[in-house]
Parts: structure tokens; C-alpha cells; sequence
């Protein structure tokens, strides 16, 4: 059995205007219908536990996709707090060693093959697994005056991507220390290093892109009008 969780209470500050990013539809969808599809439409995935905010009056109203559940709850402040919220309200069924994969609300391009190498990478991992990608530009260092101060070696230096895929417990347990200590997290991997875990990185498709500014809202209508 494995879940997915998919935290959604955020409003997408950086990507502005008055809808959530989540919301924005591309092919006649919404993003996080895009998210949902990719994840519930592959065999290994049971469910999926979406956390939203207090007053969201835009979610669909979803009960299940492909036959398989679509649960929700109410997510926090900030990211990590919406994925504890998430874990915390899964059915009972799903057990401490459960995998569970964490994926955006507005990463709408997920492809099964990715997926595949995921969960086979998380499964043989104790520590989890991420997606990612190798960084391929070159890295610059600014000053405050944003004047270039150096450049930075790339080598063995990656970008994370969702979904990342872990123990249910280990990564509860993870992300409540952070909170306790007032930590702000900025992904699920960053949780688990810091407790001392070494998750798996797994190359992924450079088209699974999070739509986070106009730009690439545009460039994922592209991508996924010509799937």
C-alpha cells in the first residue's frame, strides 16, 4: 500500500493574483487535478490525503479518482505544516512503515515512468527517495548589490523535485521535531536530514516542472497540450 499526500492550503503569493495556483487550469483542469490524475491513476498508489486550507471554496469536491479514494483535511501556515496535517489524517490503515509520497498541488506533469523509479527507489531505501535533477547551469554568487562574488561548483550539486517518498513515521516524526524547534522546512528531504537520514536521489524527467510564476503556467500548457 502506498498514499499520496498533497499539501494545497498554500495561495501561491509569488505566482500572484486573486486564485491559488493550484486552481489555475490548464486543459480545461485545474492543476492539482493534473497532480491528482498522474498519482491516482498509477497501480501501486491506494489514495491520496489533499490538505486545504480553513476556508478553500474552490476544491472540486473530489471523493475519489480512478476508483481510489480522495480524502482531505486542513493543512497549516506553511507547507510543512499542511504535509504533517496530511500524515497525521490518514486512515488508520496506513501504518508507520507505509509509504508515502509528498508531491505539489501545482507540478501537473508527472510522468508513470518517473514514478516507477521512484517508488522502487524508496522501497529498497530505508531513508526515502526524491526526484531531482543534476544542476546543469552554472552557479553564480551574488553580493548584496547583486554583482556576481563567485562562482559556485555545480558538482553533485541537484534540484529536488516532487514526489518525494517516505516512511510515513519516519517523516512524521521528522517533521514534528522540526516544528518544535521552529524550524521552517522547505521540503520533506530537508525534514529527514536533519534527523540524520540520507534519502535516495533518483533522477526525473526535466518536464516535471512546479508551476510557480506566469511564465510556467505557460510553459506546462505547452508541455501538456502536446502529451
Amino acid at each position: 500500500m502506498i498514499w499520496a499526500v498533497i499539501p494545497a492550503a498554500g495561495r501561491g503569493s509569488r505566482f500572484g493574483g486573486e486564485t491559488p495556483k493550484q486552481y489555475l487550469e490548464i486543459a480545461g483542469r485545474p492543476l492539482i487535478a493534473h497532480a491528482l490524475d498522474a498519482l491516482l491513476s498509477h497501480p501501486r498508489i491506494a489514495g491520496a490525503m489533499v490538505a486545504l486550507s480553513k476556508n478553500d471554496a474552490l476544491w472540486p469536491g473530489w471523493a475519489n479518482l480512478h476508483g481510489k479514494p480522495v480524502l482531505r483535511c486542513v493543512g497549516g501556515g506553511e507547507r510543512a505544516d499542511s504535509v504533517l496535517a496530511a500524515l497525521q489524517a490518514l486512515p488508520v490503515e496506513v501504518g508507520s512503515d507505509t509509504l508515502v509520497l509528498v508531491h505539489d498541488a501545482a507540478r501537473p506533469n508527472l510522468r508513470s515512468e518517473d514514478l516507477d523509479r521512484l517508488i522502487a527507489a524508496a522501497s529498497a531505501h530505508a531513508d526515502g527517495a526524491i526526484l531531482g535533477a543534476p544542476v546543469r547551469d552554472t552557479l553564480k554568487r551574488a553580493d548584496a548589490a547583486a554583482h556576481i562574488a563567485a562562482t559556485e561548483p555545480r558538482e553533485r550539486l541537484w534540484r529536488a523535485f516532487t514526489p518525494q517518498a517516505f516512511r510515513r513515521g519516519a517523516l512524521t516524526a521528522a517533521l514534528e521535531q522540526a516544528q518544535a524547534q521552529g524550524i521552517v522546512v522547505t521540503d520533506e528531504a530537508m525534514a529527514m536530514e536533519r534527523v540524520g537520514a540520507h534519502p535516495a536521489l533518483v533522477e526525473g524527467r526535466e518536464d516535471n516542472l512546479k508551476v510557480t510564476t506566469p511564465a510556467d503556467l505557460a510553459l506546462a500548457r505547452y508541455l501538456i497540450s502536446n502529451r
